[in-house]
Formats: C-alpha cells, sequence, structure tokens
C-alpha cells in the first residue's frame, strides 16, 4: 500500500480509523488487529477477524510511530485492534517535554 501523507485509513476489524502523518520509508502494509488497513474509500473485506493478540486498543488523538521506517500515524477515531507495521506494533509516541521557564 502506498502511505502519503493526509491519506485516510480504516482498520478492517475494528472502528479504528488513522491519518498518515509522516509516511516513513515508501510504501509498507498498515494493519490494526492483525489485518490490513484499507482507504477511508475503499471496501473492507468481508473475512477480517480481530487477532487476539492484537486488541490492545487505539486511542483517539494519540501519534502512533514506527522508529525504524519513520511512520507517524495520528488516530481519528478508537478502535479495539493495535496498529501494526508489517505485523510489528506501532509505539505510542509520548509527548514532547516543554522548555524550563527558570
Amino acid at each position: 500500500m502506498e502511505l502519503k501523507p493526509g491519506s485516510r485509513w480504516k482498520s478492517a476489524v475494528c472502528d479504528a480509523e488513522v491519518i498518515v502523518v509522516k509516511p516513513g520509508n515508501g510504501s509498507a502494509e498498515l494493519g490494526c488487529g492483525g489485518a490490513p488497513m484499507y482507504p477511508m474509500d475503499g471496501e473492507a473485506p468481508n473475512d477480517a477477524e480481530l487477532d487476539p493478540k492484537l486488541a490492545g486498543g487505539t486511542n483517539l488523538g494519540k501519534r502512533y510511530v514506527d522508529e525504524g521506517s519513520g511512520l507517524e500515524v495520528l488516530c481519528t477515531k478508537a478502535g479495539a485492534g493495535t496498529l501494526t507495521l508489517y505485523g510489528t506494533p506501532l509505539t505510542l509516541q509520548g509527548a514532547k517535554p516543554l522548555p524550563a521557564s527558570d
């Protein structure tokens, strides 16, 4: 799948939706809950099921990253599935520390 900045993707197994902030290194296989994600205007596969091992949930308004590829996505709708890149779970990006005001 070709991930471009601003492209929107839906999970085939839960309610999760994301928007790509940084596409990382070229094309990638973005998944959620053990099934590949599909474009917002695409058709959902009927046979996809949530993998219990990848049911950690996705939080609304949080950014998820893959340090190796540079991929960064923003969750626009929460869901039960865990976001993955080639089957490896993405990491929840922490808040950036504010500068000290001494």
